[in-house]
Formats: C-alpha cells, structure tokens, sequence
C-alpha cells in the first residue's frame, strides 16, 4: 500500500515537472489583434477612442460592473489622458494612458493592470481608410511572466481578450455608424 502511494505521489510530481517545464518554453511575448470594418470615417470614429470619457459607451468591460468606479486625470483627451477605474472581479482595478495620439489615424495606451493581476501592456488602436469607412484595428502587446505562461496551458489568452475587443469593436462601430455627421 505503501509503495502504491509513493509510486502515485511520484508520478504526480513527474507530471507537474513536466507541466512546468511546458509551461517555461512558452513565448514571453504575446499580441492579440482585432479589427471591424467600419462604416464612416476616421473623423467620425477617432473621437470615440481619443477622449477616455466616451469609453463607456462601446468599452466592453465597463458593461461588466455596473457599480464601477471611473476617474479622470490628465488632458482632456489624446497624449496625457488617463483614465482609472476600480470594479468587481470581472474588471478589476488599473489605468490606462494614452501615450500617442496621430488624429485619425492612431492611439497608444499604457495599460497598467493592479489587480485581479498586475500587469503593464501596451493597446493601440489604428484607423485606415477602407472603401467609404475606416478599418479600425485593436491590439494588446505584452509579457508573459511565468506565471502567466502557465496561465495560457489552461487559457487561450487570444480567445479571451479577443473576443472582448471584438465585442468593443462592435459597439464603437454602432455608435460610428448611427452618429449624426458633422
């Protein structure tokens, strides 16, 4: 009996070093990127992304915490502008900077993470003219602790941010589409 235990802990122990060394080989770097055709020009769009306060409209995580709390600091919009929040365990608490603003064209953000996880990356959303409208394109750039790379054995990390940018694309390009032109 004894020896049928200690030959299981040993086999459990093999396969968690196995796991572990897996999860060592995996990329430090990660980017995932989502883009939506949208109906109306950069001029339209660009505001809804450069001013941190028209967030909430299309953001996707702001629809997850209804109790969420927002704070502004910095430029009203574009370079300097920064936005923080704190929320329930589906958002969390962090800040986001934007850090470039070409009008019409581009948008960095310095995205810092505090909690369920730390974490600093780096978003930027692009805007290219397409036909009539604008291709909008939303990235996430960042590094992969080791932590993290276990994280992603179990978790597709494309599948989880993506599919939340494709749900902020959607609504950013409701919201293009249906405002009245200037």
């Amino acid at each position: 009996m004894k020896r049928t235990i200690l030959v299981l802990f040993a086999a459990i122990a093999i396969a968690v070093a196995g796991l572990l060394a897996y999860a060592a080989t995996r990329p430090s770097e990660f980017h995932v990127e989502r883009s939506l055709a949208i109906a109306a020009p950069a001029s339209a769009v660009f505001p809804h992304v450069n001013d941190l306060h028209k967030w909430e409209a299309w953001s996707p995580w702001d629809k997850l915490d209804p109790a969420l709390k927002r704070t502004y600091d910095g430029a009203e919009s574009g370079v300097g502008a920064a936005y923080s929040w704190a929320g329930n365990s589906d958002v969390g608490e962090g800040k986001m900077t934007i850090t470039e603003s070409t009008p019409n064209e581009r948008i960095v953000i310095k995205l810092e993470f505090f909690t369920p996880v730390s974490a600093v990356n780096v978003a930027q959303l692009t805007f290219k003219p397409e036909g009539a409208g604008t291709r909008v394109a939303w990235s996430m750039d960042g590094t992969n602790n080791f932590a993290a790379k276990v994280f992603t054995l179990f978790m597709d990390l494309d599948k989880m941010i993506g599919g939340d940018f494709e749900k902020g694309l959607a609504s950013l390009k409701s919201i293009a589409e249906t405002a009245p032109a200037k």
